[in-house]
């Protein structure tokens, strides 16, 4: 009766063991407001365009809970410092509270670092152009061989359009429409759409792989 009692444990054992190599790895992204983005691989955990100001410009409003639920030793990365994509109140709480490490439009340079401290993990500052911002990057993510690319305010379709099999872009509708307007192909999978206020509507037929981004907390994830 042991015998047969110690073959059944080792026989789960084995089960439970071969379901969790099984399991789908994946990348989760969340989408907290306007541009304001969370990323992460359960290991790791990042911030785009976020801590902003709530609802600056008339742009989207976000709970405070989002702030509550940043954890220790995030990562923060902003495209420019216009008040609805980086509060540098909130930033500076978060940095002193939580630890985080802070990369932008100031300090790009500094971004080598992420790619020594995470795995398989790139990131690479693209300078372009925006309106009323001295400095301004998109940032093309390689992370588990997935490619993701942030768009931020930019309307240049000349970065973009020149990067191959990305795997999953956030574009401002402006860009989006741009791309549509000159016939220019942006090479993506899927494509989710952000920036956009709060009353926005969306005309037309929106195609399968447009995900448009209107409600705190929405996922999207990639898996790997």
């Amino acid at each position: 009766m042991k015998k047969i009692i110690k073959s059944i444990l080792v026989i789960v054992f084995i089960f439970i063991t071969n379901s969790g190599y099984s399991q789908t790895n994946e990348i989760k992204v969340r989408f907290i407001g306007n541009c304001g983005l969370h990323f992460t691989d359960g290991n790791t955990s990042i911030y785009l365009d976020f801590p902003y100001k709530s609802g600056a410009h008339n742009y989207m409003e976000y709970d405070k809970s989002q702030l509550d639920s940043i954890t220790d030793n995030s990562i923060f990365i902003f495209t420019h410092r216009h008040k609805d994509h980086y509060s540098k109140k909130l930033v500076k709480q978060m940095k002193k509270k939580h630890k985080g490490r802070i990369f932008g439009n100031w300090n790009v340079k500094k971004l080598d670092e992420l790619n020594n401290s995470i795995s398989e993990f790139t990131i690479r500052a693209i300078k372009t152009s925006h309106s009323f911002a001295l400095k301004h990057y998109s940032y093309l993510i390689t992370w588990h061989g997935k490619n993701i690319y942030i768009t931020g305010d930019t309307g240049s379709l000349d970065e973009v359009s020149k990067i191959k099999n990305i795997d999953l872009i956030f574009t401002n509708p402006w860009l989006y429409m741009n791309a549509q307007d000159e016939k220019i192909t942006i090479d993506a999978k899927i494509f989710a759409l952000y920036h956009l206020y709060p009353d926005q509507t969306i005309n037309g037929e929106i195609p399968d792989n447009l995900k448009v981004l209107k409600t705190e907390n929405e996922t999207i994830e990639i898996q790997y």
